[in-house]
């Protein structure tokens, strides 16, 4: 679908897609040489200290790219989240957020309720509005129309096939079973866009809290545990595979030139693509003959966990009406925001995160970004994508590394 989606209206190509840049920018610099090189170097030295003293460095550099608006509603989000102990325990907050604890309050998940609700109505009227940038773009309204369409027809067919080979056709009534195929296809659609949002705007994509909203709901309406586990794990496939390629289109429209020549750059985007299911089809067969040496070692996802626990200890009926509740303020914020900043959906992902360290990296980042614009104009804005690239770059290959060694080694 995102194939289909980029370079349109609702996910342009000239979003900010921040590790695609990122990418990008890795990749001229290494090509050029000279000081971009250079600025490189110095990211990449940053991003590894950073991340040896445990600090989110990807956090930090991706606030060198990623839309400001949408990045600072991210840092106010995790660091509520991060400190939601200290500032909401006191006896004020206790009969709203208990120990304050946000998550037992289900705040966090209702208001990504009520800013994707709002988010969805955006992406409509975006739809029915006239694109005056046409000419900048390379697929039209038609292809989007199309695009989702297509998307939606293709949801409700997977989760037809879901339903018939999970066994749910015989578990399930004859209305549950429809509405289970209809909210399965809905939630995989909406869970694509919401992360599709924040993916573009910010970097950060909170694919699996977004899952696990989608489970509670299924919970409220009554499916059974065979389809709650089918219905998280259709919904948590679909929202990273949309980002990724995401990024890797992004990346891609920069260095053939910003869409300079449109038929280059769409035959480049489905050489991409062509790529990218090539190695879908390699990670199928990896994870067919190494599943079962994980699973012995019981190296399972952690989020695994809590979805399992989740389905295991139910949910009250009084969830709902917290939902509800804080549904409002976030579809506020959302609405406020508009689509171009997306805030509300931004604000929701940093609730959902317990990363305060992450908060406070964003927020810094967004401080020397603003002082270096000012400092350096235009160029600085070239100077801080390829750092920020560095800096991206030099957190993952130390996070790499590290684990590597802690695996190989012992060390703890």
């Amino acid at each position: 679908m995102l194939y289909r989606m980029f370079d349109t209206k609702v996910f342009p190509a000239t979003g900010a897609w921040p590790p695609g840049v990122a990418a990008a920018e890795a990749i001229k610099a290494g090509d050029e040489g000279g000081r971009k090189a250079v600025l490189l170097g110095v990211g990449v030295a940053i991003g590894a200290i950073g991340s040896f003293f445990k600090i989110p460095m990807s956090a930090f550099g991706i606030a060198f790219i990623g839309n400001i608006w949408a990045l600072a509603m991210f840092g106010v989000g995790l660091l509520l989240r991060g400190y939601s102990g200290p500032l909401f325990s006191g006896e004020a907050f206790a009969g709203i957020i208990p120990g304050g604890d946000m998550m037992k309050a289900y705040i966090p998940h209702g208001v990504m309720i009520g800013a994707g609700l709002v988010a969805l109505l955006q992406v409509a009227s975006t739809l029915l509005r006239r694109d005056t940038d046409r000419a900048a773009r390379t697929q039209s309204d038609g292809a989007l129309r199309r695009a989702l369409g297509f998307g939606t027809a293709g949801y409700i067919a997977l989760a037809m096939l879901i339903a018939a080979a999970g066994g749910l056709w015989a578990e399930l009534s004859w209305g549950m079973l429809v509405a289970f195929v209809v909210y399965a296809a809905f939630a995989a659609f909406v869970h694509e866009l919401i992360v599709g949002l924040a993916a573009m705007h910010s970097g950060w994509f909170p694919a699996f809290a977004v899952a696990l909203i989608t489970l509670i709901i299924g919970m409220l309406v009554g499916f059974p545990p065979t389809a709650l586990a089918a219905l998280v794990a259709f919904s948590a496939a679909t929202g990273p595979a949309f980002a990724d390629m995401g990024y890797d289109l992004k990346a891609g429209y920069i260095l053939r030139g910003h869409g300079a020549d449109p038929e280059f750059e769409r035959d480049g985007r489905r050489q991409q693509l062509y790529a990218a299911m090539v190695a879908f089809l390699v990670a199928i067969v990896v994870v067919f003959l190494s599943w079962e040496s994980y699973f012995a070692q019981d190296l399972l996802p952690p989020v695994d966990r809590v979805y399992a626990a989740t389905i295991g200890a139910g949910v009250a009926p009084e969830v709902a009406q917290s939902l509800a509740l804080w549904a409002i303020p976030g579809a506020l914020v959302q609405w406020l925001g508009g689509s171009k900043r997306q805030m509300g959906i931004l604000f929701a992902t940093g609730l959902l995160l317990n990363a305060p360290l992450a908060g406070w990296a964003v927020l810094a980042g967004i401080v020397i970004r603003i002082l270096w614009s000012r400092w350096r104009g235009e160029e600085g804005r070239s100077e801080m994508e390829v750092v920020a690239a560095g800096v991206i770059a030099g957190d993952a290959l130390f996070s790499f590394f590290d684990s590597v060694g802690q695996r190989l080694f012992g060390r703890r």
